[in-house]
């Protein structure tokens, strides 16, 4: 199915006639035909792309994927404690402090968990806007960034500013990139829109500036290495081979470099600690390679995620080389024994987005001269089929939460909520839930209820849903957290308690 050798825009459309609805690019001056540092020169003819219509759509997008996580956080809807980990990492690199998030563990160092210093880019922001809600604007600017990528690619290399408008909400609303922003924050919303300026210059033949975008990926998160990797495999296949093999040892090594070393010496562990999530079963067991692999292949959730990432895109990604780029990934969570990473929720998908989406327009360039009267007919549809299927998956994803009154109706819980977070004084160290850890972060250190028992917090917050079994008396709880310490009620709602340190 892949089609190493795809010619360039001009070269495709001289073999057939323009396709339905995706009409052929307009000849343009030749403005970028100067040869790449590596050798290959950038393909002349594109068609015209104007910024701005892309920019709104951006806009629009932003504001969706902003407003879904503002709400989210606004109405203690957090489904996991990254946000707040997040949140108490750039706050430290924000005051130039070392990235120790209390959250895992007291004093322990974030580098020895994931290897993602490129959230220190978000410390500026956070001096004009301390707070966590800060860091989900950014998630959602850079997605929304990524949509512009996207969008004007397509209309420069198929020639039509419907398929690339098409094609830029399309991917804005994937399912990849909407499980992410109801995930609220994480690094890889770093990795989205390098994903897609490194697939763009893979497309356009700019071998050097794929290479250039890409290797900022290894700051982004410790497997991206091999990512890093497999771009150098593409620039391989496409023909520049000492740069393609240059860059995929790069990867490799770097990957090593923070799996083996960096992360290790970060950890208070000791040690890469995600090799369980491979090496161990759920339930804590050691499993041979065998088994795992086995079990991988034998996994229908596997399986249904790689069909719905392949099917957003008509399948016509497998076309093109660039849909390599998800075998890293795709690999990882194959082998991971971790439910969360097999299917399509959580933020795990977000980074395959951009790659499906220009794996797409590239596949749909070099079907134009296909040999098969069937597969070109098919590219000339396949950019509004995988527009309306896009749409209509919307329907059933998480931003259409947004078109609902509740969405946005505070109940009693919010109030109580609210009320315990008031009854906290600034700057005090407090213990909490999930709930409540990233409201907390901007002026608190904060620690979570499952990993604190080596300290005795100033105040501890409890959200008493988690704590059924102890909601009638506050105070017995936290004599069996902390037996060294005693504690007295200050605040009591039906869904918090608040004790202070006596």
């Amino acid at each position: 199915m892949l089609d190493v050798g795809n010619k360039s825009p001009e070269e495709a459309v001289g073999a057939d006639a323009p396709a339905v609805g995706i009409p052929a690019p307009a000849s343009a001056p030749k403005a970028s035909g100067a040869p790449d540092a590596a050798g290959a020169g950038a393909p002349a003819g594109l068609a015209p792309a104007p910024l701005r219509p892309y920019l709104i759509v951006a806009g629009v997008l932003c504001a969706l994927y902003f407003l879904y996580s503002w709400v989210q956080y606004a109405h203690f809807r957090t489904p996991s404690w990254d946000l707040g980990i997040f949140g108490q990492s750039v706050r430290a690199y924000a005051e130039f402090r070392a990235p120790i998030v209390d959250i895992k563990g007291p004093g322990f160092p974030i580098l020895g968990d994931h290897f993602s210093p490129v959230t220190a880019l978000l410390a500026p922001l956070y001096w004009i806007w301390p707070s966590p809600v800060a860091l989900l604007f950014a998630q959602a600017a850079l997605f929304a960034a990524s949509s512009v990528v996207v969008g004007r690619t397509a209309q420069q290399v198929l020639g039509s500013r419907a398929a690339g408008l098409g094609l830029a909400i399309a991917y804005g609303l994937s399912w990849g990139l909407q499980e992410a922003v109801k995930s609220d924050f994480h690094e890889i919303a770093f990795a989205v829109p390098l994903l897609a300026l490194t697939c763009r210059a893979l497309i356009l033949g700019r071998w050097s500036l794929a290479a250039s975008w890409a290797i900022p990926l290894i700051l982004v998160k410790e497997d991206m290495g091999l990512t890093v990797a497999m771009v150098g495999a593409v620039l391989f296949l496409k023909g520049s081979r000492r740069l393609g093999a240059a860059l995929a040892a790069f990867g490799v090594a770097a990957f090593a470099l923070t799996v083996l070393v960096l992360i290790p010496a970060a950890s208070s562990l000791g040690q890469y600690d995600y090799w369980s999530k491979i090496e161990k079963t759920g339930e804590g067991a050691d499993t041979s390679f065998g088994q795992i692999v086995g079990d991988a292949l034998a996994s229908g959730d596997r399986w249904e995620m790689v069909f719905h990432l392949l099917a957003i895109t008509g399948f016509l990604a497998l076309r093109s080389p660039l849909v390599l780029l998800v075998l890293p990934t795709l690999g990882w969570r194959f082998l991971s024994q971790d439910p969360n990473h097999w299917g399509m929720l959580w933020h795990y998908s977000a980074i395959l987005m951009p790659v499906v989406f220009l794996a797409l327009v590239d596949g749909a360039r070099a079907v134009r001269t296909s040999p098969r009267a069937w597969l070109v007919s098919y590219g000339r549809v396949v950019v509004p089929v995988a527009t309306a299927v896009a749409l209509a998956l919307a329907a059933h994803l998480p931003l259409r939460e947004l078109t609902k009154p509740e969405t946005y109706r505070a109940d009693a819980r919010v109030a109580q909520a609210r009320a315990a977070l008031a009854a906290v004084p600034e700057g005090a160290s407090v213990e909490t839930d999930v709930s409540l850890l990233a409201h907390l972060t901007a002026d608190h250190r904060v620690y979570w209820a499952g990993t604190s028992q080596d300290v005795d917090p100033d105040y501890l917050v409890y959200d008493l849903r988690g704590w059924s079994q102890h909601a009638s008396d506050p105070e017995l709880l936290a004599s069996q957290l902390h037996p060294r310490a005693r504690y007295e009620l200050t605040h009591r709602s039906d869904g918090f308690a608040v004790l202070k340190r006596r």
